[in-house]
């Protein structure tokens, strides 16, 4: 899978929910997480945490959402049930970005949400747990970025075989261009 990701949270106060999204994030294969304002104490996380994300992937803590930074050409993606943000399954993750999710009780902070490129929500009844909520972002993110086949059509259906791409040998443009000159020469000493 090309790209990279990264997660995190704006303002949570539970840390066993942060806990248990950096958990994920770690099997999803996360390049980096983050809090932004948020009440964490890693001791209590690692109660969830019990991959102790933050010692293998890179943990970054923002005091607030002023604070915070992404890598160059990293899109940021909210999280959040509003009216005008994306049904999930009809959304197509950016290549490189972050995906950030609200607090547990209310949501992200309107000048937050501001500035995201993009905004999902995952088309349930109510809202998710937060951790939840990440965790079905991700698995989305590998779903349909991940390189695998279409389903099949009928269940229980055979399911497509994806195939390895075969490369030829290398083709150097200075050797191709030597041959191509060689023949236009011999020609015309014809």
């Amino acid at each position: 899978m090309r790209g990279y990701f990264g997660i995190g949270v704006a303002g949570v106060s539970k840390a066993m929910n942060v806990g248990s999204l950096l958990r994920s994030a770690h099997a999803f294969g996360a390049s980096f997480v983050f809090t932004i304002a948020a009440a964490y104490a890693r001791g209590e996380g690692k109660l969830a945490d019990t991959s102790d994300t933050p010692g293998s992937v890179p943990f970054y803590e923002f005091d607030t959402t002023a604070d915070f930074r992404l890598p160059v050409g990293c899109a940021l993606v909210g999280i959040e049930l509003t009216e005008d943000a994306i049904d999930l399954p009809r959304f197509r993750h950016p290549t490189s970005c972050a995906y950030v999710l609200g607090a547990e009780r209310t949501s992200l902070p309107p000048d937050f949400l501001a500035r995201c490129e993009h905004v999902v929500k995952i088309p349930t009844r109510f809202s998710l747990n937060l951790a939840l909520a990440g965790a079905l972002v991700m698995y989305d993110r590998v779903l349909s970025l991940g390189g695998y086949p279409v389903r099949p059509t009928r269940p229980g259906g055979a399911p497509l075989v994806m195939t390895k791409t075969v490369f030829g040998p290398p083709r150097y443009g200075r050797a191709k261009r030597a041959k191509a000159s060689g023949k236009a020469q011999n020609r015309g000493q014809g």
